[in-house]
């Protein structure tokens, strides 16, 4: 069941008022001519025809079954209750407001000829000549509060659209900070801690002092990767999907010696980078993915698997590129680290390029993450 908006209720309630004032006026009128049964009978149905419509009807039907009884009580009866002419104004409001434009400024025509056609200077004559000056007028006013109403429920709109959009860029970029926060700085400040606790331990003849201060050193950066991850959390918290941002440079599968050049440096270990198959050239997108992926497994292998030696493979296929990177320590351990922001990282950079991560125990033992790679995405993650 269709629920009447409070506008339908309040036209239909005026609607019901006018009829209520041309009926009564109409036996009025009758009473005081000492009319015959059947005329004010008469009257009294065009009485209720000039207003009734704005009730039962939409705006064009109303106007034009309104205008019809206005003629029809003018002509030969030369009555017309103010009533009625209410409703003839009303209906052409209404009309005004609609999409029939060219009916509400020709609905006084019919009254414009009659005013001229009678020469007497009665009532009648006189609603005549309001009604055909007034209608078009009725019609404009309609127009007028039909195109505000439409202009300020467009405003509307636009500044939804300008909230919503200015939401999603910050969104994005939020999304972008957090990216470049646990993939770039994370990544060297946790150098910074293998590097302290590797120099502490392997340069002979160090002085208490010294060691204790590079003991300091790690703790210091193992505190700040602790509060980054906390900053991360918040950072995350209203953001469901990465920002697409373009940034230039942007390192790619070129820049991934140098990344594995510099691991050893840093913990001590053995790297190696395998590639199979034939090299393809890759999409921006996929490129950045894949050393992004690299950069955050080996600060994972640096971090819980420090000493042990790492293997990144690519793997080049005709439709996907397939990067594993493998350490020999203990493997994962028995439960997640909670709030495991690397891993969910490298899950959404394979998905933002339309790949697939997979992580855990490594054949033989140690750690794997393997991340496939399409070699035809055109989207830039």
């Amino acid at each position: 069941m269709t629920v009447p908006t409070p506008t339908i209720v309040r036209m239909k309630a005026g609607g019901a008022i006018l009829a209520l004032l041309a009926a009564a006026e109409s036996i009025a009128r009758a009473a005081a001519d000492d009319d015959s049964f059947q005329l004010t009978l008469v009257l009294f149905l065009l009485a209720l025809a000039t207003t009734v419509p704005l009730i039962l009807f939409r705006s064009t039907a109303a106007v034009l079954a309104i205008s019809a009884a206005s003629v029809l009580s003018l002509v030969p009866f030369h009555s017309l209750t103010i009533g009625g002419a209410l409703a003839e104004l009303v209906a052409a409001y209404r009309l005004g407001r609609g999409d029939v434009r060219l009916y509400a400024a020709l609905v006084f025509v019919p009254f414009l000829v009659l005013a001229f056609a009678d020469s007497s200077h009665g009532e009648d004559r006189i609603l005549t000549l309001l009604l055909a000056a007034l209608m078009p007028a009725a019609a404009w006013a309609g127009a007028a509060m039909q195109s505000r109403s439409t202009a300020r429920a467009h405003n509307v709109a636009q500044e939804i659209i300008a909230d919503t959009s200015f939401e999603h860029a910050a969104r994005g970029e939020r999304a972008r900070i957090a990216r470049e926060l646990h993939d770039v700085v994370a990544h060297h400040i946790s150098m910074v801690a293998v590097q302290a606790e590797t120099a502490r331990l392997t340069t002979p003849g160090m002085p208490a002092a010294g060691a204790q201060r590079l003991s300091a050193i790690g703790d210091t950066a193992r505190a700040a990767l602790t509060e980054m991850r906390r900053l991360l959390g918040v950072l995350r918290e209203d953001t469901e999907t990465d920002a697409i941002a373009a940034r230039h440079p942007q390192p790619g599968l070129l820049q991934l010696n140098e990344l594995l050049d510099a691991a050893p440096d840093a913990s001590g270990s053995g790297t190696r980078l395998i590639v199979a198959g034939s090299p393809v050239p890759l999409d921006p997108g996929v490129e950045l993915a894949a050393y992004r992926i690299a950069q955050e497994a080996l600060t994972n292998a640096r971090r819980h698997a420090p000493g042990a030696a790492v293997d990144v493979e690519l793997h080049y296929t005709d439709e996907a590129l397939c990067l594993r990177i493998r350490d020999n320590g203990p493997g994962p351990p028995v439960a997640p680290p909670i709030g495991a922001h690397g891993l969910l990282g490298m899950g959404e950079r394979a998905a933002a390029v339309g790949g697939q991560l997979r992580f855990g125990a490594a054949v033989g033992g140690g750690f794997l993450v393997e991340a496939t790679l399409p070699t035809g995405v055109g989207v830039i993650g």
